[in-house]
């Protein structure tokens, strides 16, 4: 593939949108929530369901309060239980104490968001480890696809449809394979604008989940990459720590390079989205109350995937309760006033601008503020340079850039630099932009500072170059 032909490649409206919101929540609740587990086997009675104070309001207020701006609720995971009354089975809320059997998670979930102002995304099971269907080929898929119509079609617009790879044996000792096309065409068909993420063609997953991400990370990647959790031998069977907690394997750390696309003829748009738990476990355990993630580590995670052109997937379990526990509100408290903080004062617009000459049209003073438009040199050789000069000296703690990404990704290398004698001192390097990059720079103090694109595909784009000090 040529530099020119990479570009070509770009953004669904969808994705677009669904880059934009960077930091949302994984909501993990079912009656693994009260039997103390991680995975149920699908023996579970509904009686065990029983929140006794369920508040969606407060989940909402605390993803708020962290700055997120979506929940993806666990609307079966692989026990089989229904947090809403399904028509096609019996293990569902509706056989369970909470609201005296007239209870609906989901509907309770999806009105809070939409009172929030938060999107509003479902996860479904692909495994159902309960319905003795599973495991008998298109009768499942039936069953299935009934089951993601009533969430597609009852629930208000629907921003995310998330399926893991799990895919284990049923009580009949048989495998479901999975009509992964199928379901794709129910979910385009009735809500259009949602991303299908991880075993889906829209978002990928970023191969861990412990947070850790890739120093460059592509969006322009193999489209045979939207096939790799849908390998059943590849998929997880059980519940294994060593699984969540792998690290990423160091033959995926580049997927995107020109070195690896070079022999490649076919190409997708496929971001990476960053998951893993405020907690060692995605449901809610007494036991971990005192394990909840330090702030350094959800900074740490945050700014290199919402910093490091990948979404953020924060999972916060709620209590038996029903209400998130008082250590993890007050994290997200903690952390979105981090972020309040770092990200409040741009100086990028005090600041007298340079840069190469524009194309007519995308001038360089666009990229001060976050608005409509970008700049693009006129000139297609690099490297490009934009500096930002103030009357005074200033300290700055961390820089943002971003890509105008409905152009595709196209920058490689980049530095920052400030004056030094007669010359130039590298303050910073990195690699990829895209939807957002954050470059720390710890308490640099500096009257200039100079942005250099040392490489890209082909002419790069700026959408945004912002420059934060901590208040």
């Amino acid at each position: 593939m040529t530099d020119e032909q990479l570009i070509q490649v770009v953004p669904s409206p969808r994705q677009l949108a669904l880059q934009k919101m960077e930091f949302y929540a994984f909501v993990h609740f079912t009656v693994n929530t009260f039997t103390d587990r991680e995975w149920g086997d699908g023996t579970e009675s509904p009686s065990v369901f029983r929140p006794s104070a369920l508040d969606a309001d407060q989940w909402c207020r605390s993803i708020q309060s962290a700055g997120m701006k979506g929940l993806i609720l666990t609307c079966k995971h692989h026990d089989g239980f229904c947090l809403w009354p399904s028509r096609f089975t019996e293990h569902t809320v509706a056989a369970s104490p909470f609201r005296a059997g007239q209870g609906d998670v989901v509907r309770e979930v999806s009105d809070a968001c939409a009172r929030a102002g938060l999107r509003f995304g479902i996860y479904l099971s692909p495994w159902d480890r309960h319905d003795p269907r599973y495991g008998t080929g298109k009768p499942y898929d039936d069953y299935f696809v009934n089951q993601l119509t009533e969430l597609l079609t009852g629930y208000g617009p629907i921003c995310s449809v998330w399926f893991d790879g799990a895919c284990g044996e049923g009580a009949n000792g048989k495998k479901q394979y999975y009509d992964w096309p199928r379901y794709y065409r129910v979910i385009r068909e009735l809500q259009p604008e949602a991303c299908i993420h991880v075993c889906g063609p829209d978002i990928r997953w970023c191969g861990n989940e412990a947070g850790q991400t890739r120093e460059s990370e592509w969006s322009v990647v193999p489209r045979r990459t939207t096939d790799t959790e849908k390998i059943a031998s590849l998929s997880q069977q059980a519940d294994d720590t060593a699984f969540r907690l792998r690290p990423i394997r160091a033959q995926d750390q580049d997927l995107g390079s020109r070195e690896i696309l070079r022999d490649e003829t076919d190409l997708v748009w496929y971001p990476a989205e960053v998951n893993t738990s405020i907690r060692p476990g995605w449901f809610w355990h007494e036991a971990e109350n005192d394990q909840v993630k330090p702030l350094s580590r959800l900074i740490e995670i945050y700014e290199k995937s919402v910093g490091g052109n990948a979404t953020f997937l924060l999972n916060i379990p709620p209590d038996r309760r029903g209400l998130f526990a008082e250590p993890d509100v007050e994290r997200l408290r903690e952390f979105g006033e981090y972020l309040r903080r770092c990200y409040r004062r741009n100086l990028a617009p005090e600041a007298a601008l340079e840069a190469d000459p524009p194309e007519p049209g995308h001038e360089a003073e666009r990229i001060l503020r976050e608005e409509d438009g970008y700049y693009l040199p006129a000139a297609s050789r690099v490297p490009v340079r934009l500096t930002l000069r103030w009357p005074a000296p200033q300290k700055i703690d961390r820089v943002v850039l971003r890509e105008e990404i409905s152009q595709s990704q196209r920058i490689e290398r980049f530095h920052l630099e400030v004056p030094e004698g007669a010359g130039w001192r590298t303050a910073a390097r990195g690699t990829v932009v895209g939807a957002k990059r954050i470059v720390p720079v710890s308490g640099l103090y500096t009257d200039c500072l100079r942005l250099v694109v040392d490489d890209a595909r082909v002419r790069p784009t700026l959408a945004f170059l912002g420059v934060f000090q901590d208040q």
